[in-house]
């Protein structure tokens, strides 16, 4: 797949986004530990960006899977990674079931507003004894009448902090395994559910990352997300809607951290002669761009695979598993050719090497996608 004028209007009007609604404010954001989301995501709604690919019928843009893209790959020069992930949990994490398989009713009420980005939105799966097995999920929710009753705990929920809703996965039957569950839209307002506290970590510093507590947090049926019983495999699509978002991003912050190495590298004077004059530094910094180059080529194939209507579960995966890998490669040389001032918190390579340690543990770990690359080829995993 190519990319046309169209396109590149589309990337210079979100690098315009993110310089001047994004970047000035990260320092600030990230010493805060928060993003104002209420603030920010009207701006991108603006932009169309918190519903690129959804029904215009509820405020979308109606394009087509390209421009996601494009536009994570422009997140990726966000001096901060946790503004573009939280752009990302609305638009591509939180909301692509309710999209897909909402009620008219739900659409209207909960996905309008965060297309709008009015309100802000949050994937809650993962739980405290449970990441990337689902199948150990133990949130419940118990059926009175027209209503679900709805107890449990989840953490690590990117927004979280400050989301109105959140696409809850529980637990809705007494099957075991993979089976019983159902995705509910579940409003923070509701009696009973609390945000318990908000966690520190090493990166992603400015993104809300909450643990929340669900105490018989009752909802109405109808909130449930297509059919009940069907939201593991419900979450299972949108989890390869978020593998793809992770890798188009670390493309964008690949390539914007090795155009600033490089520029570095050419002014930078070492024993009398820019650093960029040491073939090493020269070559390996070629290296790690052809890997980009590759990565890339690989979205853009995914990218075109599910424009077709394919299944690209196989091509998410290899696209997320070698994102994870690569960007950590990436920030380490970067940090590692600036030397002593790389090491500095005052330098942008320090927060990148900070930020993107995720890209391998989110969305499913690096050992999580082996496992699924492995049983579709047939081996025991």
């Amino acid at each position: 797949m190519r990319l046309n004028d169209d396109h590149r209007a589309f990337s210079d009007s979100v690098r315009r986004f993110v310089d001047a609604e994004v970047n000035p404010h990260v320092d600030a954001w990230e010493a805060a530990g928060r993003v104002p989301l209420h603030d920010l995501f009207p701006k991108a709604a603006a932009l169309g960006l918190l519903g690129l690919e959804y029904d215009p019928a509820y405020g979308g843009e109606g394009a087509d899977a390209s421009f996601q893209l494009v536009a994570a790959e422009e997140y990726g020069r966000m001096h901060a990674s946790g503004v573009g992930m939280a752009l990302g949990v609305q638009a591509m994490m939180a909301t692509p079931s309710l999209h897909e398989y909402g009620t008219e009713e739900l659409k209207q009420r909960y996905l309008a507003p965060a297309v709008a980005g009015t309100a802000v939105t949050a994937i809650a799966v993962t739980e405290p004894d449970t990441g990337s097995d689902v199948s150990r999920l133990r949130t419940r929710a118990v059926r009175d009448g027209d209503d679900w009753v709805i107890s449990g705990r989840k953490v690590y929920i990117t927004n979280g902090a400050q989301a109105d809703w959140v696409c809850l996965l529980a637990r809705t039957s007494d099957e075991g395994g993979y089976r019983g569950m159902s995705q509910i839209v579940v409003p923070t307002a509701t009696p009973g559910f609390g945000v318990a506290r908000t966690f520190e970590k090493l990166g992603n510093r400015c993104s809300d990352t909450a643990e929340l507590v669900l105490d018989e947090v009752r909802v109405p049926v109808a909130n449930t997300i297509g059919e009940i019983g069907r939201g593991f495999q419900q979450q299972m699509r949108q989890f390869v809607t978020e593998r793809l978002f992770a890798a188009y991003t670390t493309v964008g912050q690949c390539q914007y951290a090795l155009e600033r190495t490089r520029a570095f590298a050419r002014d930078r004077t070492v024993f009398g002669s820019p650093l960029a004059d040491r073939q090493y530094v020269t070559f390996r910094l070629t290296e790690l761009q052809a890997e980009v180059d590759l990565l890339r080529s690989h979205n853009l194939i995914t990218c075109e695979a599910l424009m077709a209507g394919e299944d690209v579960t196989r091509l998410a995966t290899v696209a997320k598993l070698k994102a994870g890998r690569l960007v950590r490669e990436v920030a380490d040389w970067c940090l590692q050719f600036h030397g002593g001032m790389g090491y500095l918190e005052e330098t942008w390579t320090a927060r990148m090497l900070r930020d993107t340690r995720l890209v391998s543990i989110g969305a499913g770990a690096d050992e999580v996608m082996l496992q699924v690359l492995a049983r579709l080829d047939g081996l025991p995993a």
